[in-house]
């Protein structure tokens, strides 16, 4: 049956409630947490609560792309190159040929040329994308960029 008159109103006054002894059900410490979990069926009960309350409990928030899809190009600088080119020449990255030495930064699993840095010789660098900061310096100072 539905009750008419709220159960709050019917019992002004009483000192318990309808709980008997005082004792038992006497603070906030007897109305448990206010988490949604462990509520099972009687979700219910707590939904108005949670609206009007806690409205960001509900729900899932943001947008995380997948690692699949997720791009992180590896990067060398071309003062790393310039520095370096001894030890990349003995790993048989760089070798010369017909006078040139041709850096192949594929090699070493870097994807991208940056542009930092100084070039102090002539280098015909081999990658698979080179910015276009970086490009500029390899022809200012007589090099040539080949797209792998």
């Amino acid at each position: 049956m539905i009750r008419r008159k709220k159960k709050v109103r019917k019992l002004r006054g009483s000192h318990t409630h309808g709980w008997g002894c005082k004792k038992k059900h006497r603070g906030g410490g007897s109305k448990g947490g206010k988490g949604m979990a462990g509520t099972g069926k009687r979700k219910d009960t707590k939904w108005t609560w949670t609206i009007k309350y806690a409205p960001d409990h509900l729900g899932k928030r943001g947008f995380h792309r997948p690692r699949v899809v997720q791009y992180t190009p590896t990067t060398i600088n071309l003062g790393e190159i310039d520095e370096n080119l001894q030890i990349l020449l003995d790993m048989g990255v760089a070798y010369e040929e017909e006078g040139k030495i041709v850096v192949d930064v594929t090699q070493l699993g870097v994807d991208k040329v940056l542009g930092s840095g100084k070039l102090t010789r002539p280098l015909v660098i081999r990658a698979y994308y080179v910015t276009p900061r970086a490009e500029e310096k390899i022809r200012a100072v007589g090099g040539e960029v080949i797209l792998a």
